[in-house]
């Protein structure tokens, strides 16, 4: 039956007190609602015979003889209806051309969108019998799945969201024997009595307030509809306002805000505490998909979800809310997670796996044990130049002053801590968000997290107060241990987890920031004791959470194993010929937390974390000498404003800096002009910039004599150098707009070809942190029967096996003449003299895009002839010489490009396209 049929049906029901909203009957005219999809079915319920609209693809289905894998049973929540589910609708049927082919059905709740009506008092009263409680709504569903011709032989699948997710958990609990899956979008399963409701939904719920903004008026429905992120279109939100665009219509919103069961006494709570219950025991496959900008459920009841099934796979989508399923694509998520769990090929996919480790883990209890009972044992582990020395002459002297820790200090205070934390309740797998400034206090409270099992949420201060917001929420620490600006941050943007101080705070201070206890408690209090009785952490546990630098999107939390990190340490231990007496300089913050780990001493130099470019020559000349470095980790940034003070190093610190054995910059393609001007500061040292990420540190590996003699190649983009033990990378062709093939190339068969880099290796990442959708597209499994990840990074090898980056996929420029790498037209810019670094972004359509320069001048050069933006015409000529045969449209300066907070170098070419459009456009505009 069509919607279309239904027209003139919807009038009251003899003999029973349920009308059909009459009041407007559902067209044809609903966006992106097939009419075919519509039917009526009368149902026998608990208290009688009750017609629902449902919204059901088997008889489309039947009709092209197609036999569904299963059936979605789709539950709408408070004030929506089975619209909400039009998407994934469109999203099955499609797959049921290629794909396994899956029956939706999407009901309207009874009192809700164009089911019946029932009989309601006014004004609303919570205790009003007729309101269709939790309870009853479960046994609805009962009484419908009997009444429709499903298939009990095949796969049964609940989806629901709001007090659509309750119910459909709920009848997923009470029916696990028909029940293989579940999925829920926002919702929640329990509400503590002592714990407010959120205050969205607060006034709505008060009695002398809930007939006002649910039945009488549309002011409920109209808040709900503007949750968001983009403003709905107006006939998307007058297809939700169809059924109830009157006060009788309106009813079931009043009932179904009356039926929160907020308080232990409320009629519906014993339901309510049923599903919550139940849910512990749920084992099937399940799939939380969740907006976290939802004001009404928030990130508390994600946690308790999480809670009770433990086992669910999760997506956060940042920057979505209540109205998850018109922010964002769901039927994509949806449907690949069903094709894992019961397509074809699954069983296959659970057998892919990493390579082998290229030589043995060391565990890092073992690492510690090892180097503080050995003859290094007096010898610095940790130097900190960032600490207040009480007395301290000269750089030297730092090495066994304040700002040092030896191995055998490391090893005690690690073990200390670990003891501490454990009595103050941190227990294995808890996650700990780590507020603490790199250095000494920072390595003691990371290997104590380590030690015991806890997991480590490092979101460094790079990432900005909002960055930082949003991914500490996105990982839901149990324990914040911070300095005073963390904790304060923490406390007054209401982060969540239990608070520990590094620093002793005063009791005034430590009660305003709700502090339990300080780390320099714990470790005078726990001072020689011994973590024996603690099982040391196994191979598959998580150990840690690093968040990616948020230069191309929302920063994602990246999970590692003890296993994984193991391998990783196991890896640089190898390629950098780690051994006794070596010792590191991070100007990189994470490698300061590996300095430890690999045997190193780690020096942190005296810089701002958050500002690479602020290390200077003099800085990384005092840390070499305090720690009799060896090595030297840096960005590229950073080795700029290194190499642009070195004038005015001492023939002291010019000594310090010629013991310097390696220098290594990754985060960005360096210069080799800048990597010439380093190895006159560091005349013995060996330059390398190896490529990696943060999903896996180290992938391949060139030294500054190869880069030159790369260059000399004349091919297009940056070369980083072949892949370093245990590491092998694949190709994913592009096509002409950009994507990349489903088929994997070994780099062999692909010379010259341009494709997105994929790699596999035993020390990449285990997974992304609640982004299912992310790490599940983040696979391929297409080669030899290995784990692949794409690095979003695109590139080509060539015929030395050597991998040459271009960009990344998401800055493809796509020309008539075919995809581009921005790195084909950067890289030859680049090495004009008047140019510091360059960005080429595409301007117009897929397929037909422009290719627009922006160049940003080395001091002192002015390139424009005017305020606007455009170079000057001599020097645009210079560019597109420069450029060969890749025709320039455009070429724009910019006095300084931007680039993400962590590296500095990392130019954000999304947002200069979008104002190289503008300028073009003719728009009056200021800076990207």
């Amino acid at each position: 039956m069509s919607l279309s049929d239904l027209t003139g049906r919807f009038t009251p029901i003899p003999a029973a007190p349920a009308r059909l909203p009459s009041d407007r009957a559902p067209g044809t005219d609903f966006p992106g609602l097939d009419p075919a999809w519509s039917r009526l079915v009368t149902a026998k319920t608990a208290d009688g015979a009750r017609t629902f609209h449902v919204l059901d693809t088997g008889p489309a289905l039947a009709a092209r003889g197609i036999t569904p894998t299963g059936t979605i049973l789709a539950v709408h929540g408070n004030p929506t209806w089975s619209y909400l589910w039009r998407e994934v609708i469109v999203g099955s049927l499609e797959r049921a051309h290629s794909g396994a082919a899956w029956r939706v059905i999407a009901p309207d709740q009874l009192d809700m969108g164009f089911s019946d009506r029932l009989s309601h008092p006014v004004p609303p009263a919570a205790d009003a019998v007729s309101y269709r409680r939790l309870p009853t709504r479960l046994s609805d569903l009962d009484a419908l799945m009997d009444t429709l011709d499903v298939d009990t032989s095949s796969r049964l699948v609940t989806l629901g969201h709001d007090w659509g997710g309750i119910i459909s958990l709920g009848w997923a609990v009470r029916q696990r024997d028909r029940v293989d899956a579940a999925i829920t979008l926002n919702t929640a399963v329990d509400h503590p009595e002592d714990d407010q409701v959120p205050a969205a939904l607060r006034a709505a719920m008060a009695p002398a307030v809930l007939p006002a903004v649910t039945v009488t008026s549309e002011a409920f429905l109209k808040v709900t509809l503007g949750l968001t992120e983009q403003t709905l279109p107006e006939d998307v939100r007058e297809a939700y306002r169809a059924p109830y665009t009157s006060r009788n219509g309106r009813g079931g919103i009043g009932g179904f805000v009356a039926d929160i069961p907020a308080e232990n006494s409320h009629v519906s709570r014993a339901a309510l505490t049923e599903v919550s219950s139940g849910l512990r025991e749920w084992d099937k496959p399940t799939l939380l998909l969740w907006g976290p900008k939802d004001p009404v459920f928030q990130d508390r009841y994600l946690a308790d979800l999480q809670s009770r099934v433990p086992h669910a796979d999760l997506h956060r989508f940042e920057g979505a809310g209540h109205m998850l399923a018109e922010d964002r694509d769901l039927s994509t998520p949806i449907f690949t997670w069903l094709d894992d769990h019961f397509g074809p090929g699954r069983e296959a996919r659970a057998e892919l796996k990493s390579p082998a480790p290229a030589r043995k883990v060391l565990g890092l209890q073992e690492q510690l044990t090892e180097l503080a009972r050995s003859e290094r044992r007096l010898s610095p582990a940790v130097v900190d130049m960032t600490a207040e020395p009480e007395a301290w002459s000269s750089a030297e002297d730092a090495a066994t002053g304040d700002r040092a820790l030896s191995w055998a200090e490391l090893r005690a205070q690690v073990d200390a801590l670990a003891v501490g934390l454990t009595h103050t309740g941190v227990r294995h797998g808890d996650r700990v968000s780590l507020l603490v400034q790199p250095g000494a206090s920072l390595t003691v409270i990371l290997y104590a997290c380590m030690r015991i099992g806890a997991v480590a949420v490092v979101a460094d201060a790079g990432l900005g107060v909002r960055g930082m917001t949003r991914a500490v929420r996105a990982a839901r620490p149990d324990w914040v241990i911070g300095e005073l600006p963390g904790l304060t941050l923490a406390r007054s943007l209401g982060w969540p987890g239990q608070r520990i101080s590094a620093q002793n705070l005063s009791g005034r201070r430590a009660r305003l920031l709700g502090t339990v206890t300080s780390v320099e408690a714990l470790l005078r209090r726990h001072e020689g004791a011994t973590p024996d009785q603690l099982p040391a952490p196994a191979a598959e546990d998580p150990v840690a959470i690093l968040f990616t630098s948020g230069s191309t999107g929302p920063a994602k939390g990246v999970m590692y194993t003890h296993g994984r990190l193991g391998a990783l340490v196991a890896l640089l231990v190898e390629h950098l010929d780690i051994s006794p007496g070596s010792s590191l300089i991070a100007g990189f913050a994470p490698f300061a937390l590996l300095g430890p780990a690999i045997g190193a001493t780690s020096v942190t130099p005296d810089m701002s974390v958050t500002r690479p470019a602020t290390l200077t020559a003099q800085a990384v000349a005092d840390a070499a000498l305090a720690g009799t470095a060896t090595m030297f980790f840096g960005s590229p940034a950073a080795l700029r404003n290194v190499v642009a003070t070195a004038g005015e190093l001492s023939a002291l610190q010019r000594r310090g800096l010629s013991d310097i054995r390696l220098v290594l910059s990754a985060g960005a393609p360096v210069h080799p002009d800048l990597l010439d001007a380093v190895q006159e500061i560091f005349p013995n040292a060996e330059i390398h910039t190896p490529y990696g990420m943060t999903e896996g540190l180290l992938q391949a590996d060139i030294e500054r004599r190869q880069v030159i003699e790369a260059i000399t190649t004349g091919q297009s983009g940056v070369c980083v150098g072949t892949p370093v033990a245990g590491v092998r990378f694949a190709l994913a062709p592009l096509d002409e707009l950009g994507q990349p093939s489903d088929e994997l190339l070994d780099p062999s068969d692909a010379v010259g070809r341009l494709g997105e880099i994929v790699v596999s290796a035993a020390h990449l990442k285990a997974s992304y942190d609640g982004l299912w959708q992310t790490e599940r597209a983040s696979r391929r499994d297409t080669l030899d029967g290995l784990l692949w990840h794409r690095t979003n990074d695109i590139g080509h090898f060539d015929a030395e096996n050597r991998l040459w980056i271009e960009g990344r996929l998401q800055h493809v420029l796509t020309t008539p003449a075919g995809p581009l790498g921005p790195g084909t037209v950067e890289t030859p810019v680049d090495a004009l003299e008047e140019v510091a670094r360059s960005a080429a972004v595409p301007v117009g359509p897929q397929g037909t895009q422009a290719v627009v320069v922006i160049v940003e001048p080395v001091a002192d050069r002015s390139l424009r002839t005017s305020s606007s933006p455009v170079a000057e015409t001599s020097f645009a000529a210079r560019v597109r010489e420069a450029a060969g045969s890749v025709p320039v449209a455009a070429v724009l300066v910019l006095e300084e490009l931007p680039t993400d907070v962590r590296h500095n170098s990392k130019i954000d070419r999304t947002r200069l396209a979008r104002w190289a459009e503008k300028v073009l456009a003719g728009e009056k505009v200021g800076t990207p």
